[in-house]
């Protein structure tokens, strides 16, 4: 049976459910959890994209993303394939880890986007020991909502969504946790995933992502002093830092794969280029020098 269109907008903000199949739990033990969010945090560098909100519980996780321009289908694929390598071969078992594809909605206005962050981080009052305090679960952001924790995962933009109950930040957080505690059900029909053509429009700053290939290579050269043809030229140490960078440009702004990447570049394979893609992603991750390359870029542009 062929599958059914996703719902796919360049500017929307998603509700993300990713679930396992039924006999195995998606997370084992603390240290999946961390695996996941450190790999969503990984391709949040390379697409942009936020989070305002997340849960991960034992066989399921929930997530809102703005995908602020880019592809939800691309980020969800690239994280989940990703995981499944990792909870593969941690666990010596072979075959499909997730239920199907991941389950996507789009927000359609404030109302939803409100129900929605609270029925997320009521989850947590299914774990008994934590029915009493949700805001101290390890794996939800509620507690970075309320204030008593640090975005432990660097992935969270929390404001977006606290800014709806007042402008000042100590009242939004003291007025979330009180809404945290209404009756869960009273937000369950609101968020529930019934395939709706729904859309959230707001004037958030969106990413333009058809940025022209050659925008991005004459960028690198400007910056690091570099002709084309250094760039194109193979295992030249000296270029490989720029020419990393330059590939996660190009995946993130210009909508191209691995094989027109290798056109662009030349001399080389798609495994060169994902290889080089995750180098220049933990550039940007761990070297300063090179954490504000996708500002840079986009205010020179």
């Amino acid at each position: 049976m062929p599958r059914i269109a996703r719902i796919k907008s360049e500017d929307g903000i998603y509700h993300i459910m990713v679930r396992s199949i039924s006999e195995v739990d998606l997370f084992k033990d603390n240290e999946d959890k961390c695996k996941y969010m450190s790999i969503l945090r990984h391709y949040q560098k390379m697409y942009l994209f936020k989070v305002y909100a997340f849960c991960l519980m034992s066989n399921h996780g929930h997530f809102i993303i703005d995908v602020n321009g880019a592809d939800i289908s691309k980020i969800m694929h690239c994280i989940n394939f990703k995981y499944a390598r990792y909870f593969n071969t941690k666990y010596k078992r072979h075959g499909h880890l997730f239920q199907d594809r991941f389950k996507s909605k789009l927000i359609k206005d404030d109302r939803y986007l409100y129900s929605l962050s609270l029925y997320i981080h009521n989850n947590v009052l299914d774990i008994r020991s934590y029915k009493k305090a949700p805001e101290k679960y390890r794996f939800s952001s509620l507690g970075t909502y309320i204030g008593i924790k640090k975005d432990e995962f660097q992935v969270l933009d929390s404001e977006f969504i606290l800014a709806m109950f007042s402008k000042n930040s100590n009242i939004a957080k003291a007025e979330y946790m009180k809404a945290i505690f209404i009756c869960k059900e009273k937000h369950k029909d609101d968020v529930e995933f019934k395939n709706e053509k729904t859309k959230y429009e707001s004037k958030r700053y969106i990413i333009e992502r058809t940025i022209s290939w050659d925008k991005v290579i004459r960028f690198i050269c400007n910056k690091f002093n570099l002709s084309l043809e250094c760039i194109q030229t193979k295992n030249l140490r000296k270029v490989s830092n720029p020419k990393a960078l330059m590939i996660v440009l190009l995946r993130s702004l210009c909508d191209i794969n691995y094989d027109e990447i290798c056109k662009i570049i030349g001399n080389t394979t798609e495994s060169r280029v994902s290889k080089l893609s995750n180098m220049g992603l933990n550039l940007i991750i761990d070297d300063k020098r090179y954490s504000n390359i996708f500002d840079e870029f986009l205010c020179d542009k």
